[in-house]
């Protein structure tokens, strides 16, 4: 994992949006909207999990954004947008029929195929299943493929939770084992209390064979890796995203870089073994 290359771009790709038209909106929490487009040439986007796109709403702007679905699901593509500023606020006023442009994919995505074989450790908190659902979806898809299937998530509150539909869908399948908490309950919530950790309590890991895959607000990740590398991972095989940090895409802006390092271009996906010595990147 530690040996991957940036990948191969073209330059009319990166810097030229392509159209895509808006063909569904679903609502999933009073913040956070999922939106499905299609490209208008008719070609698949071509994203690996874990990738992102560059979002412009014309007028307005443009904004990245973590691609929500696998590719194994077809060739058209979900995004996942909290409204929190002039694009995003503009994307949630739209209709299916609309048009944005869209550039990338961009990044280094989950490392999928060094992953078969093994067995995986989902670890999601509040937005971060955003992005993680690309993989988790890739990962059921092929579930022959993969060994024990663990998903845990946490969110503040029970309204924060997203694809509650898919969390239900996991819940009830056999093949894998979903665990869900809040910070803080409501009269409603039946589940676990308590940050995302308290999961770990007697949660069964083989050091041996299992990649744990971690995305979240960055007060978590700390956290979370201490309670991984407790199960005895090693930092090589523990995955982190740090897609909260981009900007333009291409590495010109500098809004993601660390020391040198620009994460829109090495990551936004990298192992704990990359980032534990680089100062500032969690």
């Amino acid at each position: 994992m530690d040996a991957r290359l940036l990948p191969t771009v073209d330059l009319d790709t990166i810097f030229r949006p392509r159209l895509a038209q808006l063909l569904n909106v679903e609502e999933m929490t009073a913040k956070e909207k999922l939106f499905t487009f299609q490209l208008k040439d008719g070609t698949p986007l071509g994203q690996d999990p874990g990738q992102f796109v560059e979002v412009s709403v014309f007028g307005i702007g443009e904004a990245p954004i973590s691609v929500s679905s696998s590719p194994t699901r077809g060739d058209t593509f979900e995004l996942c947008v909290r409204a929190v500023g002039n694009v995003t606020n503009a994307l949630h006023r739209m209709a299916p029929g609309a048009t944005v442009g869209i550039r990338g994919p961009f990044g280094q995505g989950f490392p999928v195929e060094e992953m078969r074989g093994r067995n995986v450790l989902f670890v999601a908190g509040g937005l971060g299943l955003v992005p993680l659902r690309s993989l988790i979806h890739a990962v059921l898809d092929m579930r022959q493929d993969f060994g024990a299937v663990t998903i845990l998530y946490g969110t503040k509150n029970p309204s924060e939770l997203l694809f509650r539909n898919e969390l239900a869908q996991w819940e009830a399948r056999d093949d894998v084992d979903y665990q869900v908490t809040v910070d803080v309950a409501d009269e409603s919530w039946r589940g676990n209390v308590g940050v995302i950790t308290t999961l770990f309590r007697g949660l069964p890991v083989d050091p041996r064979n299992t990649v744990a895959v971690i995305v979240g607000p960055p007060v978590m990740y700390r956290f979370v890796i201490r309670e991984v590398l407790g199960k005895g991972l090693p930092m090589g095989r523990i995955l982190v995203s740090l897609e909260r940090r981009m900007k333009c895409g291409v590495g010109k802006c500098g809004h993601c870089q660390i020391n040198g390092v620009y994460v829109c271009q090495k990551g936004p996906v990298f192992t704990y073994s990359e980032l534990r010595n680089l100062q500032e990147a969690i």
